[in-house]
């Protein structure tokens, strides 16, 4: 949570940073690439903690995601604003790699309510994050953002505490495949996989980065615009709760239908109404829109027990780089057009992703309902 907490400042301060820079939407949109990058090397990470205890990942990230993510306020340049998002991407890379597996491991015969507390957490970072970096802004002045980093420094040692004997490496008796032959065994669902992702991608990037940008431009304050994202992220933890823990028992098949039905109208919805009209509608958006990735981690996760790390590692990447490419997307057909533009055809998109759910097999529906 404290780690999400820390990568949740970007898309409140990019406001703040498109003024001070004078980035277009494109060249503020790269940030977020600069960020999610490293994503390339969590299918390396995750290959190695099926076989090493790498705890340690999981214990640093809060402090360096913490330390890099505070001193964005302060820093003199643009390439030093990348730098900083590379050395937090790298940071989230190997905390997504690893910790996801771990919670999986731990939770038993019940994947998708284990991986809904997982996003919880995440989730409730991302809803904490922009109101915080707001409200430390007008207290401490943007140039008082780096005592915020203290906070990681702190989750770090609580880490140390709790995870001291805690191993990342599967507890299952089954013999690991060589990496090979697990890719091999991965296609028939990482292909469905990667279409559901591509298709909700742009509908995500747009949220989660330029939602704050957006309300901006629409006229909104800089701390309304935050709790506006803070809002889609709260609504985003109740979802994520529901949805993993409800596919295990109605299928995980059901949820992403319903998830990939309901986020395109409640969007355009949103598109149609201003002011505190939009609240409801963004509650419904967050709720729709974010439940979904629990489903998916379980997917992933209970079809492959004796490589999870490197499955989980591999849609990791695939998720993270559809993103990063979806965020540029955003950002140039915005600069070419207009943000709401892009929000409609992001709407489109993931309505678009809704047959592509039969690819999925049957045995994990199944399976689901066992």
């Amino acid at each position: 949570m404290v780690h999400d907490t820390y990568t949740a400042f970007l898309p409140a301060l990019l406001p703040v940073l498109m003024e001070k820079f004078s980035l277009t939407n494109t060249t503020a949109g790269l940030l977020s690439v600069f960020a999610q990058a490293p994503s390339l090397l969590q299918p390396f990470i995750g290959h190695l903690a099926d076989r090493r205890n790498l705890r340690y990942f999981i214990i640093l990230t809060p402090a360096i995601s913490g330390t890099a993510m505070s001193l964005l306020s302060i820093a003199p340049h643009y390439a030093f604003l990348a730098f900083l998002l590379v050395i937090t991407g790298i940071s989230s890379a190997a905390l997504h790699s690893v910790a996801p597996v771990l919670a999986g491991t731990l939770s038993g015969n019940k994947l998708g309510r284990g991986m809904s507390f997982w996003m919880v957490g995440g989730e409730l970072g991302r809803t904490i994050g922009p109101l915080l970096v707001v409200t430390a802004i007008g207290y401490l002045t943007l140039e008082g953002l780096p005592w915020l980093m203290f906070g990681g420094f702190f989750a770090s040692i609580f880490l140390y505490i709790q995870l001291k004997d805690a191993t990342t490496q599967p507890r299952s008796n089954i013999s690991q495949l060589p990496w090979k032959a697990a890719l091999q065994k991965m296609r028939p669902i990482l292909i469905p996989v990667f279409i559901l992702i591509f298709s909700r991608s742009m509908m995500m990037a747009a949220l989660t980065t330029f939602l704050p940008t957006f309300l901006t431009n629409e006229g909104s304050s800089l701390w309304v615009a935050g709790a506006s994202l803070s809002i889609l992220e709260a609504a985003g933890v109740v979802g994520a709760f529901l949805a993993g823990s409800l596919s295990d028992r109605l299928g995980r098949r059901k949820m992403l239908v319903i998830s990939f039905s309901a986020t395109p109208v409640f969007m355009l919805l949103f598109l149609q109404v201003k002011g505190i009209l939009q609240v409801p509608l963004l509650i419904f958006l967050g709720f729709f829109a974010i439940s979904i990735t629990p489903v998916i981690m379980a997917i992933v996760q209970e079809n492959f027990p004796e490589n999870r790390a490197l499955a989980n590692g591999i849609y990791m990447a695939i998720n993270f780089i559809l993103m990063s490419a979806a965020i540029l997307m955003v950002g140039k057909v915005a600069d070419l057009s207009s943000l709401r533009f892009t929000f409609y055809m992001a709407a489109i998109l993931v309505a678009a992703g809704l047959p592509f759910i039969l690819l999925m097999p049957k045995s994990i529906s199944n399976l689901s309902n066992t």
